[in-house]
């Protein structure tokens, strides 16, 4: 029988903050993501990044810095289509003829005619995930990670669980949790008070 039991939200690190997988967790599951966005659209060579341009959801299009739009065509095909490519990833073009006049092309495209932005099909999940990147709450998750993660690190370093040996999810299981009882005695004997004659030889 299927566990009722569903995670209000999920904290992972950036590994996990894929397009896909952040869609996944917001549209399909409905699991709030705490996780940091896995994202190379920040520029660091001085000239404008993504985010530095406005998205249209309604429109569907992008507005620069100098007010002209970004769009993905700019005439209309026999056939539509969808412009999504291989890599599920849309992208929007500004006019070469706007871009030629514009004062800001040196800050935005030096090197190219005109300025082109990517945008994943699954762009707003992504927004998602970095509007609770902001929140209280996505630290504290933050926090709990870090104390789980440590714990994991100790069961493969320390007590030697780099993999399981006992097949099967219920072999799996009782070995996973003879470490995990293992690791807990290691830190009651840390919490246990020394006793008298043991701090009378100490002295």
């Amino acid at each position: 029988m299927a566990s009722s039991l569903k995670p209000g939200y999920l904290t992972a690190d950036t590994a996990y903050g894929g397009a896909q997988n952040l869609a996944w967790l917001v549209k399909q599951k409905q699991i709030t993501p705490h996780i940091p966005v896995f994202d190379h659209s920040t520029r660091t060579d001085g000239t404008f990044s993504r985010s530095d341009f406005t998205w249209h959801p309604d429109a569907d299009r992008y507005t620069c810095p100098a007010g002209k739009e970004l769009v993905q065509f700019r005439r209309a095909y026999a056939t539509p289509r969808t412009g999504i490519g291989a890599d599920g990833t849309c992208r929007y073009r500004a006019s070469k003829k706007d871009c030629d006049v514009c004062e800001l092309k040196a800050q935005c495209c030096p090197n190219d005619v005109a300025r082109k932005i990517p945008r994943n099909v699954d762009e707003d999940a992504r927004d998602v995930a970095r509007a609770l990147a902001t929140t209280p709450g996505f630290e504290v998750a933050c926090r709990r990670r870090k104390k789980v993660e440590m714990l994991f690190a100790h069961l493969k370093r320390i007590l030697k669980l780099g993999r399981l040996r006992l097949r099967g999810p219920c072999g799996a299981k009782d070995e996973f949790l003879l470490a995990a009882t293992a690791q807990n005695l290691r830190r009651l004997a840390r919490l246990r008070p020394a006793e008298p004659q043991m701090e009378a030889m100490a002295a």
